[in-house]
């Protein structure tokens, strides 16, 4: 037995800087963003400058190729190329690049590629600086931000700038990072062996992140080095090992097979049942999982809908508040949001009165229970239409001291049908009372 020590380049640059693609056809995912003809394609094969200055501001989640999109750019097209972070770029810098950048093109007929990352961190003054170096060409500025441009970049760089959004990276799309990762020259030069289950782990944790997939995967190989093995086998990279080296517990959970299912269910029934703290819990599992957050916020909307309803009508705005506020600030953050929209609704007072009334009203329509719409509540707008009684007889709500009066709404076969029926939970309480004046008033009873 001997403990295999493979070389590994300690304190050398990160596996995910080091995996970078060289070429647009090495970049995994973003395929829409990437056809023949395509801007960002068009800029990078442009050697001559005929195509053109064209800067470009790319929104995306972490770790779905915008840095990577922009250094492939300017390697492959031959020009300059200049990064600088919001985090710790000031005007004094911005200006600095421009006067570099307008003597590269004076003197060298060199254009350059000014790749800003986090341009949201920029205030407006700074931000300002940049446009003269935009509009004149002086710079093609490729600019990367994880919040929506809309609020986060001045109108004017936006109107001179094209606006392309990265979506986070498909399983499939991880899967090739980090395959290729494991065999490539630059990675791991096929020194070990990713177990398939620990393969999953990781795209499971990165979560659409390559950067945080190939953080986890440069890890664990560190960890497995340490692993006793026979001699010349290679060290096998397990779940265990992933697990150790990232310092979290995988959650069994496929995001397309069964456990995606049981929790979303468990999820959904316990915010139903009003247990606030089982709703957390199930929350918790999915977002650690990696689940679409787009998906959660679609649960809950329907379950502020389904569930709650009218007992209290706040909490639909509440589920829609929230899943704006994840599209706005995007995850890890977004779980704040989405913690408060389930407790509200959790705790919530419930009510599937109002579906439940809807799908009512449905199945007399699907069985043939309609009949005809009541000549006073027919359309009078068009020619002949009063001719025909249409309209005739219609009283006007609002000419009523009351606000409503007696009259015939429903078809006259379904004349004391009560869809609607109200409980007794939070604000449906009050509507119950409401409605039953209200129904009385209307049928003259």
């Amino acid at each position: 037995m001997s403990s295999a020590q493979p070389g590994l380049r300690t304190g050398a640059t990160p596996l995910a800087v080091r995996m970078r693609p060289k070429s647009l056809a090495e970049v995994a995912g973003q395929r829409h963003l990437l056809n023949p003809g395509s801007p960002l394609v068009s800029l990078a094969n442009d050697k001559t400058g005929e195509q053109g200055s064209v800067s470009v501001i790319l929104w995306g989640p972490p770790g779905t190729g915008k840095t990577t999109l922009a250094q492939t750019i300017a390697h492959s097209s031959g020009r300059r190329f200049v990064e600088l972070s919001a985090v710790s770029a000031g005007v004094r810098d911005v200006r600095q690049v421009m006067e570099e950048a307008r003597t590269s093109r004076d003197l060298y007929g060199l254009s350059t590629v000014l790749f800003l990352d986090e341009i949201h961190r920029f205030s407006k003054a700074q931000q300002d600086a940049l446009l003269p170096g935009v509009e004149n060409g002086i710079i093609i500025l490729v600019a990367a931000t994880t919040e929506n441009p809309s609020f986060a970049v001045i109108s004017p760089l936006l109107s001179r700038s094209l606006l392309l959004t990265l979506e986070t990276l498909s399983d499939d799309d991880l899967g090739l990072v980090v395959d290729r990762a494991v065999t490539d020259q630059r990675g791991l030069a096929d020194r070990f062996v990713l177990d398939p289950e620990a393969r999953g782990a990781i795209i499971r944790l990165a979560s659409g992140d390559a950067r945080r997939a190939l953080t986890a995967l440069e890890a664990a190989s560190v960890s497995a080095a340490t692993t006793e093995t026979e001699d010349g086998e290679k060290p096998v990279i397990t779940t265990e090992i992933v697990s150790l080296a990232v310092d979290r517990a995988l959650l069994r959970y496929d995001r397309n097979g069964d456990e995606h299912y049981d929790v979303i269910s468990a999820f959904i029934k316990s915010v139903r049942g009003s247990d606030v703290d089982a709703s957390l819990h199930y929350l918790a599992r999915m977002i650690e999982a990696g689940e679409d957050p787009r998906f959660i916020c679609r649960r809950i909307i329907v379950l502020a809908s389904e569930d709650i309803g009218m007992a209290d009508p706040q909490s639909l705005v509440i589920a829609i508040a929230a899943a704006d506020a994840v599209q706005y600030i995007g995850m890890p953050e977004g779980r704040i949001p989405l913690a408060q929209a389930v407790v509200h609704l959790a705790c919530a007072p419930k009510s599937n009165a109002a579906y439940m009334a809807l799908d009512a009203a449905i199945a007399d329509v699907r069985a043939g229970n309609t009949g005809r719409v009541p000549k006073h509540l027919r359309d009078a707008h068009y020619p002949g239409a009063k001719r025909l009684g249409h309209g005739k007889g219609y009283q006007y709500p609002h000419d009523d001291t009351l606000g409503v009066l007696k009259q015939d709404y429903l078809p006259t076969e379904l004349r004391r049908t009560q869809y609607y029926q109200p409980t007794e939970h939070g604000n449906e309480r009050e509507v119950s009372a409401r409605l039953a004046k209200l129904r009385r008033i209307i049928r003259g009873e």
